[in-house]
């Protein structure tokens, strides 16, 4: 049975002290997700202050939320679509020439339901160089999508994927060489 008065998050490591997690929440607040601003290479300068990882050409389009950026490497040329969510918890790594698309949800963060305190867990996520992530979908904690694979649009990535490969459906299983 949960009880989630025993629910203890100490343990779990926000990788940055408050003020700049706070000075990061006001930024993103009124520069990221103002729709009218695109200014990409302004945010991508914004991101590297704050300890991301990003290389030339990101693309970072509005109203992309991202949770925590020192927890975060973007490799070059890869597109954040609108309204992408990286709940970056722990470490999310997108390689080069990645395109994450519009509602895509990265999620490194859960609970462990067997436990009656109902502990945090994390685990990182890896987004290979080339991959395509379409809309609305959903990658869980833990989960390496390979090079160049196409992850179809309202999948459930709960297990990696391999690479050159398009991968559809909840589970998202490989369907096809690309």
């Amino acid at each position: 049975m949960v009880d989630l008065s025993q629910f203890n998050n100490e343990a779990f490591k926000r990788g940055a002290p408050v003020w700049k997690e706070l000075l990061w929440r006001v930024i993103q607040q009124f520069f990221f997700h103002a729709e009218w601003i695109t200014a990409y290479g302004c945010k991508r300068r914004v991101l590297r202050v704050l300890g991301a990882g990003i290389a030339k050409g990101v693309v970072v389009k509005p109203k992309a939320k991202v949770t925590f950026p020192w927890k975060l490497s973007v490799g070059a040329n890869s597109w954040i679509g609108e309204e992408a969510w990286l709940l970056n918890l722990d470490r999310i790594t997108i390689g080069a020439n990645v395109c994450i698309s519009q509602r895509a949800f990265l999620c490194t963060g859960s609970h462990d339901w067997k436990k009656e305190s109902f502990d945090l867990m994390t685990q990182p996520i890896v987004i290979e160089d080339g991959a395509w992530i379409c809309a609305d979908v959903f990658i869980g904690p833990g989960v390496t999508v390979g090079a160049n694979s196409v992850v179809t649009a309202g999948s459930v990535v709960n297990k990696n994927l391999p690479p050159n490969m398009i991968c559809s459906g909840n589970p998202c299983v490989a369907v096809k060489q690309r």
